[in-house]
């Protein structure tokens, strides 16, 4: 797994092991935080960044978030927890969802 240890992943398997529906989950996440830059892209956040891992789509999420945007991160933890969404840490270990 290439993640560092400032950040955590969540996967995109439910803690049943099934799929975690809709399939571009990642994706909506991601744009929730994006921001339109000077050329009038749509730019990701730093801090998520859409990944596979195993086969699997994922989000890492930057701990820094927790800092720059305590709401923000809350607001994803709150979507790991309530759609029982495995929560990772650098290693590939099953996390308790951080608060």
């Amino acid at each position: 797994m290439s993640t560092t240890v400032n950040e955590i992943i969540i996967e995109g398997l439910t803690r049943a092991g099934k799929p975690f529906r809709p399939s571009d989950w990642v994706d909506r996440m991601c744009s929730t935080y994006a921001s339109f830059g000077a050329d009038r892209k749509l730019r990701y956040s730093p801090y998520l960044k859409p990944r596979v891992v195993n086969g699997v789509r994922c989000l890492a999420v930057d701990l820094k978030l927790k800092d720059v945007n305590p709401e923000g991160y809350a607001q994803l933890m709150y979507f790991a927890e309530d759609n029982q969404l495995n929560v990772l840490d650098a290693e590939g270990n099953s996390i308790p969802v951080p608060k």
